[in-house]
Parts: structure tokens; sequence; C-alpha cells
């Protein structure tokens, strides 16, 4: 059976295509006995009870059937008016809204419905490892915008640019507030970034998963400004801790949603029962969950920043999401790999390497501060004392 297997040989295309480098990183320092994992985008909380208890209901009542494919016609009226509410875009959800396992298939779904060999996409980094790997298996191949000197964004001179020098260029993947710096768009900069995509006649991919976790500033959705190009995709993991419920949607013009539906149909067929009764509940008796959390996040955040600081390591100070970018000690050179390794076996606090986001975060890593407070100033303690022996070495 293995030497048939060998034979008969792999997708060339899927062996070319990285795992995640976040996956990767954490699997490997995951059984270090001890350590405190800031690796992974999981919120530590937990899912609001009330969300909790129209899943249990759902299972208690039988709703145990398919769904329609594009998701419960009530969850996509609670989408519709989430974003009517949140974006000002009005999505008919009958033809505009698909429920998603998660906002990893619909990033998935949409690239798959709009791009043909040879188009490419536009993707700022660094940022969330999915989208090139994804445009890969779509059988389309991507630029990578390197951000850092624009202080982590996309700026319309670097993407007018990059469009000339890549004429087959069919959309733009923005992700903002952005993992894994946390930065976030001014107004001013989604309406230039708008122009310059609405010019160049393609699609943009907005991920806004983090929109409801932001701190001290407003969000700009691009959907509202070039609705006819934008495809929209969000979820709940993040703004009600409901990674394990793989809740997403995605929303955009009737006509491109007619082909990621049919995607959707034919990946996943439909989203479970009980996720999108939680959902519905979610969205339609708890936008001021989000708000507590965000709360919470925004005093881990101002915490881990002022440790950081003590120990001179220069951050990035996020407006949203619940991430941090650090810049790794100068000794280490651009070396994050070693240097997140060192501080997993050595100190056991688990970061996330920079480098696992695409080109500019060489020489960062990433800290997620979505741990519980003990675990936060545990975890600064111990990169405290790390850093301070690893100094001495070098006094």
């Amino acid at each position: 059976m293995l030497e048939l297997a060998n034979d008969l040989g792999f997708s060339q295309k899927v062996q070319n295509v990285r795992a995640s480098g976040i996956r990767i990183f954490d699997n490997k320092v995951s059984t270090i006995p001890g350590i405190i994992k800031l690796t992974l985008g999981e919120p530590d909380m937990n899912t609001p009870e009330h969300v909790k208890e129209a899943a249990i209901k759902s299972i208690q009542n039988n709703d145990s059937h398919y769904a329609p494919q594009k998701g419960k016609l009530e969850l996509r009226k609670a989408i519709s008016n989430y974003l009517n509410k949140t974006i000002g875009v009005k999505y008919d959800p009958e033809t505009e809204v698909v429920v998603t396992v998660g906002a990893t298939e619909a990033i998935n779904a949409a690239l798959f419905a709009i791009t043909n060999p040879g188009d490419k996409v536009a993707i700022p980094t660094p940022v969330f490892s999915l989208y090139w790997p994804a445009a890969t298996l779509a059988d389309a191949s991507y630029v990578l915008i390197n951000t850092t000197e624009d202080n982590f964004k996309l700026t319309p001179q670097k993407l007018t640019e990059t469009i000339k020098e890549n004429p087959t260029i069919k959309a733009v993947i923005l992700n903002y507030p952005t993992n894994p710096t946390g930065v976030e768009y001014t107004e001013d900069e989604i309406k230039a970034l708008a122009k310059v995509i609405a010019e160049n006649h393609l699609y943009v991919i907005t991920d806004e998963i983090y929109s409801t976790l932001i701190y001290g500033v407003e969000h700009h959705s691009i959907a509202s400004l070039i609705p006819d190009r934008a495809i929209y995709i969000s979820g709940l993991s993040k703004s009600h801790a409901m990674t394990g419920y793989r809740l997403g949607y995605i929303a955009g013009p009737a006509k491109i949603m007619e082909q990621i539906g049919k995607v959707h149909g034919l990946m996943v067929t439909t989203t479970t029962d009980s996720s999108q009764a939680a959902a519905i509940e979610a969205l339609e008796n708890g936008l001021n969950d989000a708000a507590e959390y965000r709360k919470v996040y925004q005093k881990r955040r101002d915490f881990v920043l002022e440790k950081l600081s003590e120990m001179g390591m220069q951050a990035v100070k996020p407006e949203g999401a619940f991430y941090i970018f650090a810049k790794i000690p100068a000794q280490y050179g651009e070396d994050d790999m070693q240097f997140a390794l060192d501080l997993a076996f050595k100190a056991k606090v688990g970061v996330t390497p920079g480098s696992a986001f695409g080109p500019g975060g060489e020489g960062y890593v990433r800290l997620s501060y979505a741990s519980s407070d003990d675990n936060l100033r545990e975890a600064m303690k111990r990169m405290n004392d790390f850093l301070q022996s690893f100094s001495s070495l070098y006094l």
C-alpha cells in the first residue's frame, strides 16, 4: 500500500504549500513542561452564557439536520442587520451573505471564487500566514508587500507601485486591525486605498475579524466605501470567544457571492446548526459582550507594553486585536526563530517568530495577550529574568 501511494504521487501544488508557521512553532514548544504559551490567538475567556444557552437549546430541540447551504436565513438576516449597524452597508441576506466554517473557510472560498491561473493577489506583510498559501491552493500567485518601513501599513503609493509592476493583480487582501501588529488604519488611509483599488478595477478581500477589539480609535471598513468591489469577511471567534464554534461569514455583491456560495457548498456543505443558533443569539443580543472583553484586553495590552519597555524591547503599540509585535534583542540580529526557541526552552515562555508572518516580520516576535492576567504576569517575569541573564553574557 505504501509503495503504491508513493508511485501515485501527490499534488505538487499542495506539497509546495508550507503549513502554518504559527502552528508549526506552537507544536514544537507545546511539549515543554510548564511553558506559558503566548503563541496563539486563542481568547482565554469563555463564550458568554446566553450564547452557550442558545447552542444548548438548539441541540436539545434536535436542531441537527442540514441547514441551508448559505446558512440559516435567520442568521443571515442577523448578520445583515449587524453589518448595517456597524459598517453602514446593507447586504441582502438572501443573496449577499454566506455563513462559513470560520473566517478561514471564507478566505479560501473567496479566493477560489474570484481567481484564475495567472491572477495575482497583493498581500501586505507582516500578516496572518494563511493568505498566501490560500492563494496558491486557488491556483493564483501572490505578491507580498513589505510594510515595515511604513509603520506596518499599506500605503496607496506602495500599492500603486506594486500594481504597475504586476499588471495581473486581481485582488488585494487587507486584514485590519492587523494580525500580528495590531495596527489600525485611519479613515483617510482607508479612503486612499479604496481609491487606488477602484481606479484599478480590483477586488478587495477585507478580513475584519478583529474590528470589535479596538482601543481608543474608530474602525472604518473599506466595504462601506467600495461595496461593489469589497468581499467582507468576519466572524465571532474573537469578538465572543467562540473559536471552537467555527462560525464566520462573508458578504459582498450578489454576483460575487453566487460564486462564493457555490465554492462554500462544495467545500463544506453547510455550517453546524448549534453554532448558527449561538451566532444568532450573539449578534442579536450580545453586542455588548465584545465591549467587556475589549476592556480586559486593553488593560492587558498596557501591562505587557509597559513590561516590555522596562526590559528594553521596542514594540508596536497595537490599536486593535490582542497581539504585540516586539523587536528582538539586538544580539540576535534578525534571527527571531532562535530568540523564540531560546525563550521557550530556557525561560519557558512561548512567543511566535515574526518571520512566520512574511517579509518584514524578521527580527520580531508576536506575543498574544489573549491569556490570563496571571499567565501574563509570570510570562513577563520570566522574560525579564531571561533577558537580564542573556545580557550579562555580553557585558
